[in-house]
């Protein structure tokens, strides 16, 4: 039964994935061999010509889709996730080749992290060297950005050469329809298309699959038709001997049409950066067992059609297919073109999203909703930047062929991108040979690298809107990165010694007032320059201080009970706290009620751990900090009396201040405020209470009534609204980074409040000059 279950489950996951993985993949036939014998192959009309460029598309899909990614790479998964930040993050985990700040020894003993039993082997010889040169690390870095900044590219062409070529077959049914008519229409389907991925394609994500199952359908029944109508020896072609041949009668134009032919494996990247959303198992499945036979079959069908009809060769797709099928198949491949757009959009707001938790990237808005289809998110600033630059494409170019070698060129860099990261898998995450990772390089490399040969031919006639795109993705990227570090490197400098800290008192030499105050701070340890200035202007504070640093870790989730690390500054009698939430790069972090919550929950069974003196035996400990939701009495000594909103039942549920404010001017102010804002009244609150429990330390059951008073007092954010400047004797590019690009990042991006949802009302900005 249990063998039952799990074949029904692959099989599930199968049918799921052609909706949203391999939709891209499976509309390349639409303008392989037009893109392919739009160049100087046209002057090469022969059956040879054409059998030869089938030869090569077969073994190009066999060799690089099946072997390479089916086989190989969907192996190099970093805990089930897929895509080159997982590769970079499987890296940085097996060696110190991070450039993330706030590194702790705590992190490894997190339960996704225990990569290995290689731990205790020598390193390598490439490994060594890449740990003791920061400009190792730092090309590393660009390589990864390079090929984020690609599949961004690719967000923005896939979806413009897809809906393009679905609608091209207009012109080969009618005659009459000028180019401009095409042109709009595509234009018009792409709006449709990203106002559909806004609106919540979740809606219609249940028709995905459908829609693909019956495009691979229809593509196989016209490769089936043709080879046994126009010539059914076409099989011959899947020789090799078809590809020495094709390169002999063609030559050089031959070597220049790669360019074209590439584009067969378009859309594959996806099967391992969308792994995240199935397993290796399904996906191997789905391609090996489906896909990957009906585009052959389609391909030879072409092939097939072409070899009697030369002339259509550099034709649409749509004249091999027949007169009778044509509007139906023209209806199928436009909904199909939407449902492969609606997929890579989704892949290119998930290497945002992993970017931005890696530091490399603006703050963006992400939005999830259980609605939608399990973990996938949607960045609606980036959404209409892509809508708004596919228009641009497709009405700047108004032609597949250009649109076709842009994406080529595209989709080639990220393969081979891919293939760098996965040889630095097998020798060093892997722990495999440097001869065997050298050896996967450069067979696969070796391939990529002739396509890439003949990409390059092609930049002056398209190419190099991808160079453009690219090189502002990455640019942006690396100097997010760079103004991120600058800031860290300047906080970790400057900021302040605990024997200060200690030399103030318990009071800190400041008024105490009612609640808790949460101060964000970049360092994870050490008390941040924002709290000393905050003191200096304004000589008072809340009852309990929390340093709170939210930081990813190089893993791609983070376990709820492992993410809290707590920890106390200072004696007891200070009431200082440190929080320190670990976050996967897939993980997201929001502030809110039930955030608070964890919080203080976490705060008092420290407490009671570091009284019983069971911290190091509960859960991990960094220091003075430990990991307190992995303890079994967890929730049991703290315990949620009740929850209810303000407003509800007023007479059975005293307001939440009472406790704290002994000001009557704070608590009528505040339930002003609360009045005036509806979003701050409809969160919940819930009300704490000790379990009754015999403490041996009275000071421990006074700390922890005390955190209970202060959370009734209110919660309080505290960050620091930083102004950056380049130092006077710095270099001209720094400046310019600093100064102008990264300032210009931050003015335009979401700032730190909004993009950790803290309301304004709970809020408190304290100004910091920076001169880095």
């Amino acid at each position: 039964m249990v063998e039952r279950g799990g074949t029904i489950k692959v099989l599930l996951l199968v049918y799921q994935s052609f909706g949203l993985v391999f939709g891209n993949l499976s509309l390349t036939p639409l303008y392989v061999y037009k893109i392919t014998f739009s160049g100087r192959l046209r002057n090469y009309q022969t059956e040879d010509a054409i059998l030869g460029a089938y030869s090569v598309i077969f073994w190009t899909l066999t060799l690089l889709s099946l072997f390479k990614y089916v086989v190989i790479v969907l192996s190099a998964d970093d805990n089930g996730e897929g895509g080159i930040m997982a590769l970079y993050s499987l890296l940085c985990r097996n060696a110190k080749f991070c450039l993330l700040p706030n590194y702790q020894a705590a992190d490894e003993e997190l339960f996704p992290y225990n990569y290995t039993s290689y731990r205790n082997l020598p390193p390598s010889l490439l490994r060594r060297f890449i740990e003791r040169h920061r400009t190792s690390k730092t090309c590393l870095l660009c390589l990864v950005l390079l090929g984020a900044g690609m599949v961004i590219s690719i967000g923005v062409l896939a979806p413009a050469i897809s809906v393009f070529a679905s609608v091209e077959g207009l012109k080969i049914q009618t005659n009459n329809v000028p180019n401009s008519t095409v042109v709009n229409t595509a234009c018009i389907l792409l709006v449709v298309l990203f106002v559909l991925h806004h609106r919540g394609f979740h809606m219609v994500a249940f028709l995905f699959s459908p829609i693909i199952i019956l495009w691979l359908l229809c593509i196989t029944a016209v490769g089936i038709y043709n080879i046994v109508r126009w010539n059914p020896g076409v099989y011959q072609a899947l020789s090799p001997y078809y590809v020495y041949n094709f390169f002999k009668v063609t030559g050089k134009d031959g070597w220049i049409s790669l360019g074209g032919i590439l584009l067969c494996l378009t859309g594959t990247e996806a099967m391992f950066a969308d792994l995240g959303h199935y397993t290796a198992t399904s996906i191997r499945v789905a391609f090996s067992c489906f896909i990957y036979p009906c585009l052959v079959i389609q391909y030879m069908g072409q092939a097939a059609f072409f070899s009697k009809n030369l002339s259509t060769a550099s034709m649409s797709f749509y004249a091999s297919v027949p007169d009778t099928f044509f509007w139906p198949v023209l209806v199928v491949a436009t909904l199909s073109a939407i449902v492969a757009g609606q997929a890579v959009i989704s892949t290119t707001f998930s290497i945002v999203k992993e970017c931005h938790a890696f530091g490399c990237f603006p703050r963006v808005k992400i939005v999830h909703s259980r609605r939608w289809v399990p973990g996938q998110i949607y960045v609606p600033e980036i959404n209409w930047i892509l809508m708004i630059l596919s228009l641009a494409v497709t009405l700047g170019f108004r032609d597949t062929n250009r649109i076709g070698n842009a994406y080529g060129l595209a989709y080639l860099a990220v393969t081979i991108v891919t293939t760098l990261l996965t040889s630095l898998v097998i020798n060093l995450a892997w722990q495999k040979s440097a001869i065997l990772a050298l050896s996967f390089s450069i067979f696969f490399g070796s391939v990529e690298i002739i396509y890439l040969s003949s990409s390059i031919m092609r930049i002056p006639k398209g190419g190099w809107v991808t160079l453009l795109f690219t090189a502002v993705f990455s640019v942006i990227m690396y100097v997010w990165h760079h103004g991120l570090r600058k800031k860290f490197l300047f906080d970790q400098h400057n900021k302040v010694s605990m024997k200060w800290v200690f030399t103030l008192g318990p009071s800190l030499g400041i008024i105490r007032v009612p609640g808790i105050g949460l101060i964000y701070t970049e360092l994870a340890t050490g008390v941040p320059a924002t709290f000393t200035h905050f003191l200096t202007n304004l000589p008072a504070f809340y009852q309990v201080v929390v340093f709170v640093c939210v930081k990813t870790v190089p893993i791609s989730h983070v376990p709820l009970k492992e993410r809290f690390l707590i920890g106390r500054i200072g004696p007891k009698s200070y009431r200082i706290y440190r929080c320190i939430i670990r976050n996967g790069y897939k993980d997201t972090f929001t502030n809110g009620e039930d955030f608070e919550n964890d919080l203080v929950m976490s705060i008092a069974e420290f407490i009671q751990m570091e009284a019983e003196g069971s911290g190091a035996a509960v859960g991990s400990v960094d220091g003075r900090m430990a990991v307190v939701r992995t303890s079994e009495k967890f929730g049991t000594r703290l315990v949620v009396l009740e929850s209810y909103f303000p407003g509800e039942g007023s007479s059975s549920h005293p307001p939440a201040t009472a406790s704290g404010l002994k000001s009557v001017t704070l608590q009528n102010l505040k339930s002003s405020y609360e009045q005036e804002s509806p979003q701050l009244n409809r969160r919940r609150r819930v009300r704490f209470e000790l379990v009754n429990t015999k403490y041996k330390d009275q000071s421990v059951k006074e700390e922890l009534l005390e955190l209970v008073d202060a959370k009734c007092a209110g919660v309080t954010y505290v960050i620091g609204h930083s102004h950056i400047k380049a130092k006077s004797s710095s270099s001209f590019l720094n400046k310019f980074a600093i100064n102008i690009a990264y300032s210009f990042l931050r003015k335009n991006c979401r700032s730190p409040a909004v993009a950790l949802n803290i309301p304004h009302i709970c809020l408190i900005e304290v100004g910091m000059n920076y001169h880095v």
